[in-house]
């Protein structure tokens, strides 16, 4: 059986995704020691709050250099809402941050200004997300599906890198993958049996 660590920085209820992965049988366990990760089969990396705090955290600890070494072993990682943004270059969210840049890319803010139908900031709920090519996190499922969001901020970048959209007032980035680096925007342990089978497609990788 594959070992997953759930990363801890202290950004967000973990239980929710280990409790997730439980219902898989999977042999989860959260890990807040960067030299430990490496004994994972795979990493996820969860998160819920701002993109500046959790990169502080992150770094005083080492786990950014931690993650970025476990990244070139070739080992997967899902990063999960605050955990995907995590994973491209910078964020605007309450200024200007630098993230870990694995995947070329920034984190923006819902913008509906051009819009006349200005939709609620954060986007939260159900939505739909409509898979953009044929990746394995999704395999035996539906082309579109709902899952759970909740967050004011999204990413940007290249086609080639994006496996998801979900559409609010925008079509927005919600799933991506480069290599061995994914990440979803909605929370797939909040999104029933849709969350779970992208959880388990995740750790058979």
């Amino acid at each position: 059986m594959k070992k997953i660590g759930i990363i801890d920085y202290n950004m967000g209820n973990l239980a929710s995704v280990k409790n997730a992965l439980f219902k898989i049988n999977a042999d989860a366990k959260v890990e807040k020691d960067p030299e430990k990760i490496f004994e994972y089969d795979s990493l996820i990396l969860p998160g819920v709050g701002a993109f500046g705090d959790a990169m502080i955290s992150l770094e005083s600890t080492g786990m950014d250099k931690a993650i970025l070494e476990y990244a070139k072993s070739g080992k997967n990682i899902l990063g999960i809402c605050l955990g995907l943004q995590l994973l491209f270059e910078s964020s605007e969210e309450f200024g200007d941050h630098k993230g870990l840049s694995l995947i070329e890319g920034s984190v923006k803010r819902f913008d509906f200004t051009d819009y006349e139908n200005k939709l609620k900031v954060p986007h939260m709920g159900w939505n739909k997300l409509f898979t953009q090519q044929n990746s394995p996190l999704f395999k035996n499922m539906s082309e579109e599906f709902y899952l759970y969001f909740v967050h004011s901020f999204h990413v940007v970048t290249d086609e080639k890198f994006t496996i998801g959209k979900t559409h609010y007032n925008y079509d927005f980035v919600s799933a991506v993958n480069k290599d061995n680096i994914f990440g979803l925007q909605p929370h797939p342990e909040k999104s029933h049996e849709n969350g779970i089978k992208i959880l388990e497609n995740f750790i058979n990788l």
